[in-house]
């Protein structure tokens, strides 16, 4: 894949241009993702197939603001992060 991705404990929590330059991804758990996919639709689109029903969610760049977007990543890395560092988390 050529898009950068970010990572935290070696695991991806995040990507951009996926699955092209309007948008990014976001690994949430399936009812992070069903939640803001309810709140937001216009922003929050579950993935194609099974990496969608497990959670990974596209977030439509043009349409999420800065603190919406802050939010999703925020989730993202503490869901991947490994549990001391959640706590530390700013």
């Amino acid at each position: 894949m050529h898009h950068p991705d970010f990572r935290v404990g070696g695991k991806i929590f995040a990507s951009l241009g996926y699955p092209d330059e309007h948008w990014a991804m976001v690994k949430l758990t399936a009812g992070q993702q069903k939640r803001l996919t309810a709140a937001h639709p216009e922003v929050f689109v579950p993935v194609k197939g099974a990496w969608g029903k497990q959670g990974c969610t596209s977030v439509r760049l043009s349409t999420a603001t800065p603190q919406l977007a802050r939010s999703a990543l925020r989730i993202a890395w503490q869901n991947a992060a490994p549990r001391r560092s959640v706590g530390t988390a700013g």
